[in-house]
């Protein structure tokens, strides 16, 4: 659902002109003619629904200030610009003291007010976005902190919600990048373990030979190379919760412990004399089809079932893309704060072209296309231009390509004496026969394009290099395999490949 800009003014024709000026600049409107009807949108359940405040503070019962000083110290509040007729500098103090973010004088120009909404809504974004991470690492995050407003992902969420009820194994599915982990985080976090440890195992990335050492730890000399003593991350989790991703990938001798453990609750070290107790909650995710593992014999039945006590599918990106435009947002916000830049948002075709791809590789798709689109942008908002990739896979979409540069003029093969040593058994003068370049080096450089635009081969460039440096140190050998940096029998070889031979 498309979040709107809440106007609140108690003058029903400075309503309407706001409306109509925040309409075109591309942003949906609700209107509010009264504090207390502002209060009632913002306490209630359409709160979610707005994204900016545009509030006047001179109104008529319940002012502008009466509603600052209401909602400040409410969490999830939207940012709030103020604006008044009676301009002064105790008023924008004072209202900025209270929890706003920006102070506009009545009449305001449409220019002035988009920039003060864009970077309001960009400071919301980033403000939102490092309260994520830092409840990420706090291990509090929860499902309201994660952008799962589409239709496809009421049902994660919901099932979320209630695995973080209780203490029951759950067993996250999905393609690769859908934000399995974030699932995870987010079920702890709502869980009676939020705050605790919640240690991560990639079972992909753990060498066959280390994973029992890595999951259950190993005494002094256990082995060759256990010169101390190690927990593992079974007790690591200890208190908290245990994330296998991509559990699929377990050996089967690694799966006998792992049933073990999530059997009896106890745990045994590698060269360790008795088990050990340990508390966790294991929730393990995967991106393969496990019914089929098991038929195949790679996967143990009995421990599948064990795993897969509370199943919860999530979609890929394809199946949610109204999920797109918000989760392009919060990572223009992230990565523009990392490069120093000052990016607003998306075009409308930009906006498009997103919604228009399906995203085979998902969020982590995503993530990395807005990534580079920020490095690459050069205005204050990301293009279709700063998406070319996208934009070649989506039909109605083309990205301007820079016209090739033209290539060199050709120029005719040296012929002259050459300056020789004692060393060099050359003839005095030489003549260099034309290879297979499609043109030859000039003072203006070499080409790397042909005349019709097409990238040439190293062999060709290289074969132009070797022509320049002929010319330009007048066939002296030595010369020329030093400025190259490689060997005079390499130069020569090189020569005789590319039909440089030299002849008297």
């Amino acid at each position: 659902m498309v979040k709107s800009l809440l106007i609140v003014d108690d003058d029903p024709t400075q309503r309407r002109i706001l409306e109509e000026t925040i309409k075109r600049l591309g942003f949906a409107t609700k209107t509010a003619g009264s504090g207390e009807q502002a209060l009632q949108i913002l306490e209630g359940p359409e709160r979610g629904d707005i994204s900016l405040v545009l509030l006047d503070l001179v109104m008529a019962g319940v002012d502008g200030m009466a509603v600052l000083e209401k909602l400040g110290s409410n969490p999830g509040t939207p940012p709030i610009i103020v604006q008044t007729a009676h301009g002064s500098i105790d008023a924008a103090i004072n209202a900025m003291r209270a929890g706003a973010v920006d102070f506009v004088v009545k009449p305001v120009s449409p220019e002035r007010l988009e920039v003060s909404i864009k970077s309001a809504l960009k400071i919301e974004a980033l403000a939102g976005e490092i309260t994520r991470i830092k409840k990420k690492v706090e291990g509090t995050l929860t499902f309201a902190d994660l952008v799962v407003q589409a239709e496809g992902m009421e049902r994660v969420v919901a099932l979320g919600k209630r695995a973080a009820a209780s203490n029951i194994p759950v067993l996250i599915e999905g393609e690769s990048g859908v934000g399995k982990e974030l699932i995870a985080r987010a079920i702890q976090g709502e869980s009676e373990r939020a705050g605790k440890p919640f240690v991560v195992v990639n079972c992909g990335a753990i060498p066959e030979n280390l994973i029992e050492s890595t999951l259950f730890g190993h005494e002094k000399g256990a082995f060759t190379g256990a010169v101390d003593k190690r927990i593992g991350k079974f007790q690591e989790a200890d208190g908290g919760t245990l994330f296998l991703d991509e559990v699929g990938e377990l050996p089967l001798d690694a799966q006998v412990k792992l049933l073990r453990a999530l059997q009896e609750g106890e745990i045994d070290p590698v060269g360790a004399k008795k088990s050990v107790n340990v508390n966790f909650r294991l929730i393990s995710a995967t991106n393969r089809n496990m019914i089929d593992m098991v038929r195949e014999g790679k996967f143990r039945e009995d421990l599948y079932y064990r795993l897969n006590v509370f199943p919860i599918w999530v979609p890929p990106l394809r199946e949610r893309l109204g999920d797109v435009a918000e989760l392009a947002r919060h990572f223009i916000a992230r990565f523009a704060a990392e490069e120093g830049k000052r990016i607003s948002g998306l075009s409308e075709d930009a906006l498009r072209l997103i919604r228009s791809y399906p995203w085979p590789g998902n969020v982590r798709q995503l993530e990395n296309a807005v990534f580079r689109a920020v490095v690459l942008a050069d205005g204050p908002e990301l293009t279709v231009a700063e998406f070319p990739q996208i934009a070649a896979h989506v039909t109605g979409f083309e990205t301007a390509v820079p016209a090739a540069p033209a290539p060199a003029p050709k120029q005719p093969a040296f012929k002259g004496p050459a300056v020789l040593g004692a060393e060099d058994i050359i003839p005095q003068t030489m003549e260099i026969r034309g290879g297979n370049g499609g043109g030859h080096a000039s003072a203006l450089g070499i080409p790397v394009v042909t005349e019709a635009g097409d990238i040439r081969s190293l062999d060709e460039i290289e074969a132009d290099m070797i022509r320049l440096a002929l010319g330009r140190y007048r066939g002296h050998m030595t010369e020329v395999a030093k400025r190259l940096k490689i060997g005079r029998s390499t130069l020569y070889r090189k020569m005789q490949e590319y039909g440089l031979e030299p002849r008297a």
